[in-house]
């Protein structure tokens, strides 16, 4: 079942990369108490990803945060490994949480996961992003085609701010 606006987000733990090697970070350590933007892609360094989602949360990431947010993340359906290489390769780290979820399992537990085993990467996320107060979502956009970072866009997400 797809989560909707209204939604809590549900209790799950990604990995992301600490200074001493990989850690879990709880759904509700990211969001209680807090104003959080989540994009999700299907893949790090994908060709949309890497050079057209990621980027407009980077460019726009301090008028985001100026509008009251207090965490961008963005969860990809990577190991950790890979996860940290496309944080460090796209100099995001300090302004954008990397969380890994690695086998689709966040992905299917919010309903937003696709299966591009047809182009060889098996179960993804599909492209969306989110705005979450206090672990009620309160904004989702879904896009239907995840070759195109429009409605999940940070443009879209500051509009809606």
């Amino acid at each position: 079942m797809s989560i909707s606006t209204g939604d809590r987000i549900p209790e799950f733990e990604f990995t992301i990369m600490a200074d001493d090697g990989p850690a879990k970070m709880s759904t509700s350590e990211l969001c209680s108490g807090k104003t959080v933007v989540l994009f999700a892609v299907p893949g790090a360094f994908t060709p949309t990803c890497h050079a057209n989602h990621l980027p407009g949360f980077l460019e726009h990431s301090d008028a985001i945060k100026e509008k009251g947010v207090d965490t961008i993340a963005v969860t990809t359906v990577n190991d950790i490994h890979v996860t940290n290489a496309w944080a460090d390769a796209s100099k995001a780290k300090g302004k954008v949480v990397f969380l890994s979820d690695g086998n689709a399992e966040f992905a299917t537990a919010v309903g937003q996961e696709i299966d591009l085993g047809v182009a060889g990467m098996g179960m993804r996320s599909k492209r969306y992003s989110m705005i979450i107060k206090d672990g009620v979502i309160t904004n989702l956009n879904v896009e239907d085609n995840p070759g195109q970072a429009v409605a999940s866009s940070a443009s879209a997400i500051l509009e809606q701010l």
